[in-house]
């Protein structure tokens, strides 16, 4: 692949390179792709649906999420650029985001990287459900920058299935611990190397797609080089990467004293094995034949209403205004919306993707 063919988006290329091939593919529609992912017939990963428009009352929601949200996620960015500095002391920093959810906390790190004068490297490559991670990008990667710097970014956990992509996909690998350096602003399910927090809280950019990743899809699979991507135009008026970025830069420059992250009293066993709980107990009930179908945590939940069929949204409080888009986009699909308190574990929202063979 050469060096010419990477590119931003709609971010600086200072901020992030992405290690993927723009392509261009007929959309399919939700329902049919939908099928053709429960009988097998392709991939999800091989299939887009057409992202559509937000409406003006998504995009408000976005905006006061952010504004709302900006004085956490300025402090969590520091604390985890804090402990990476600590971490790797002067080996140079490379951010491995994992295509799209990682991308915009991976721009901020590496944008507090910098600032604190740490040489640090930042790309957006694919890791895909029961197919790995794009070892061309990989590869590409570890031959400028080696295997000790690498860390892969992504917002959040749901139920840890990325990390299990990443155990596999490294494994046999040389030069990765056996636990993946995995980095995330949320860790609900307790399965990634670095947290800021274990809450399922609304973060900004969980609950937007494309306009707030790049003006990218997320990643499809592809047989040689690079995973691909299509790059979303007809949501360019709707653009807002740059927006949470350059507002979260702002409000960390405010910090004043950023305290270290304190994780030692999370007893991650417990939020594993709540996770397979509230998971497990879920497919049981609902006769649910692949857990591929539960989509546990606000942002996963939101995004299965918004790009998926879904037949369940679960939610802790139904007045929750962190679920208030979940709720109000289940309502428009006359999806049923049960509130369900402590059953849900951790987790203030879980939704099931319908079963449609």
């Amino acid at each position: 692949m050469r060096e010419d063919t990477i590119f931003s988006g709609s971010y600086l290329p200072e901020d992030v390179h992405f290690l993927l091939q723009p392509v261009e593919m007929e959309m399919t529609p939700v329902e049919l792709k939908e099928e053709y992912i429960q009988s097998g017939k392709k991939h999800y990963s091989e299939m887009l649906s057409q992202e559509p428009e937000p409406t003006p009352w998504h995009i408000d929601l976005f905006r006061r999420s952010l504004d709302q949200g900006a004085e956490r996620l300025a402090t969590e960015v520091q604390q985890l650029a804090n402990a990476l500095v600590a971490q790797f002391g002067d080996t140079p920093i490379v951010l491995a985001s994992l295509v799209r959810a990682g991308v915009p906390l991976g721009v901020m790190l590496q944008q507090a990287l910098r600032e604190m004068g740490r040489t640090s490297f930042h790309y957006g490559i694919s890791i895909i459900r029961d197919r790995g991670i794009d070892t061309a990008a990989l590869d590409w990667i570890e031959s400028r920058h080696g295997t000790d710097g690498i860390v892969f970014v992504d917002g959040w956990t749901g139920k840890g299935a990325i990390t299990g992509e990443l155990i596999k996909s490294l494994k046999g690998r040389p030069g990765y611990p056996a636990m993946p350096r995995l980095v995330v602003l949320a860790d609900p399910c307790g399965r990634a190397w670095l947290s800021a927090s274990d809450d399922d809280w609304l973060i900004p950019f969980g609950i937007m797609g494309a306009p707030v990743s790049g003006l990218i899809s997320r990643s499809i699979w592809t047989q040689q080089g690079f995973h691909g991507c299509v790059q979303c135009d007809h949501l360019a008026a709707w653009e807002c990467s740059r927006t949470l970025v350059d507002t979260v830069a702002e409000q960390r420059r405010r910090l004043h004293e950023v305290p270290a992250l304190s994780l030692a009293s999370v007893d991650k066993a417990q939020l594993r094995e709540t996770s397979d709980r509230v998971v497990n107990t879920l497919a049981s009930r609902y006769q649910v034949d692949s857990i591929n179908r539960i989509k546990p945590g606000i942002a996963e939940a939101t995004r299965a209403v918004l790009r998926r069929v879904p037949d369940h949204v679960f939610v802790r409080a139904i007045d929750d205004p962190d679920v208030a888009l979940l709720v109000a986009l289940a309502q428009d699909k006359g999806i049923a919306i049960a509130e369900v308190g402590d059953a849900i574990g951790q987790y203030r929202a879980v939704t099931i993707i319908k079963k449609v063979l």
